[in-house]
Formats: structure tokens, C-alpha cells, sequence
């Protein structure tokens, strides 16, 4: 149910925000951390090919 989920994310040590991040990252060349690696993070995105014209 939606209020088990609200506890389990109530309870989380770390929220899944990395979806949210990836998204920032993507749209406005925010950056990002890692968990498993020191620093500050940023990702050259490749367009997707929904994105790219045909010649």
C-alpha cells in the first residue's frame, strides 16, 4: 500500500533520488555524487536515437 511505502522511505538511510538527479543532470548540466565514489559527478549525455534525424 502507499503508506507502507511512505514508511519504508520514512525509514530509508539513503533516499533513491538517483533518478531525480540523472534527470537534473541530463536536462541542466547539474551535477551529481556518487555512493561509491568520492567527488562531484557530471554525464555528457548521447542523444537518443528518438532524438537524431534521419538523413
Amino acid at each position: 500500500s502507499s503508506a507502507l511505502a511512505y514508511f519504508d522511505a520514512y525509514r530509508t538511510a539513503r533516499l533513491p533520488a538517483n533518478l531525480t538527479q540523472a534527470q537534473r543532470d541530463y536536462f541542466g548540466a547539474h551535477t551529481y555524487r556518487r555512493v561509491d565514489k568520492e567527488g562531484v559527478f557530471h554525464t555528457e549525455w548521447q542523444p537518443s536515437a528518438l532524438e537524431t534525424t534521419a538523413p
